[in-house]
């Protein structure tokens, strides 16, 4: 039933969970164990030095290239704060209950990646442990705080489009590391994100249906402020632009392999039912997608002239 009055946050999770409750469901069908240390090649650790006297780390250590190095760790750092990010949607959602149960799930899914990455770099010595840990102390620290924390609607749109966009970022700094092992290690974790993500974009897209102005004003206030939740790490801006000029996650990638897939799914631009914000959102969400692709047309320029410019180097 499509509803013209707005829902309140509390509304939108009890007429939602139901919907949270099949989806549950699926996911747990689908969703396949697995174990991190299985993905570890664990025969190529060694020592380091310190208490036990071992080696001390070089970046000889590793062939891993230097970009891939720091898509590994923004990578492990966004997945360190999974605390913060718990305490966030627990408080949002609740632990009771369909939505409780979730959350658990989705926590304890998501710690087997940060297990799994940090083992695997420790282990191929593929990064400064001491910087790593430096780093994670720093990040953590810091916590994490969502933009829309207290938006049911607003926080499933967002990651809705993370969940897209981190499966993405793992994938292609995977194929960047030119190691098969990191590679299956973090297609598998991908694996899990992308389910993720069907549950959160399934969940809006009921929120379609029951709410659709609330929806769609959720949507294009999402996508006109999204950043990714690693982006409180430090350096992120540099590190972030490094990522891009490599093609592991760029604006296009974000405009095409991120936000239109999702809004596809939603037929955001063919919904019906809306009310004059809803209306006035669903302006905003065109704009910003042709703003965005303008921007990402521009640096794809910058970054091919800079390329002929190494190249004639």
């Amino acid at each position: 039933m499509t509803v013209s009055t707005t829902l309140s946050q509390t509304a939108l999770l009890v007429e939602l969970e139901p919907v949270v409750a099949r989806n549950l469901d699926r996911h747990l069908t689908l969703a396949k164990e697995w174990f991190p240390h299985e993905y570890v090649p664990w025969s190529e650790g060694r020592t380091f030095d310190g208490p036990l006297g071992g080696e001390a780390w070089s970046p000889t250590d590793s062939t891993i290239p230097d970009v891939a190095r720091t898509a590994l760790i923004v990578n492990l750092l966004t997945e360190d704060n999974l605390p913060s990010y718990h305490h966030e949607i627990a408080t949002l959602f609740g632990r009771d209950g369909a939505w409780g149960t979730w959350v658990h799930r989705w926590t304890a899914e998501e710690g087997r990646h940060g297990v799994a990455i940090r083992d695997y770099l420790t282990v191929t010595r593929a990064v400064d442990p001491v910087a790593l840990e430096r780093a994670r102390m720093t990040h953590m620290s810091e916590g994490y705080t969502n933009a829309h924390g207290d938006e049911v609607l607003h926080s499933l749109a967002y990651v809705s489009f993370q969940e897209l966009a981190t499966r993405i970022s793992h994938r292609n700094t995977g194929k960047a590391t030119g190691d098969p092992a990191c590679e299956a290690l973090l297609a598998r974790v991908a694996a899990d994100e992308n389910l993720h993500m069907v549950f959160y974009r399934n969940l809006l897209a009921a929120a379609f249906e029951l709410a659709p102005s609330q929806a769609m004003r959720a949507v294009a206030d999402v996508v006109a402020d999204f950043q990714m939740p690693g982006n409180g790490i430090d350096g992120f801006a540099r590190k972030s632009v490094a990522i891009a000029l490599a093609g592991i996650y760029d604006l296009r990638q974000h405009r095409d392999d991120v936000l239109q897939p999702v809004l596809r799914q939603w037929d955001v631009f063919n919904v019906t039912g809306l009310n004059a914000d809803g209306e006035a959102a669903r302006e905003q969400l065109a704009t910003q997608l042709e703003n965005l692709e303008r921007a990402a047309s521009r640096f794809e320029e910058k970054r091919d002239a800079r390329a002929a410019r190494l190249a004639l180097r």
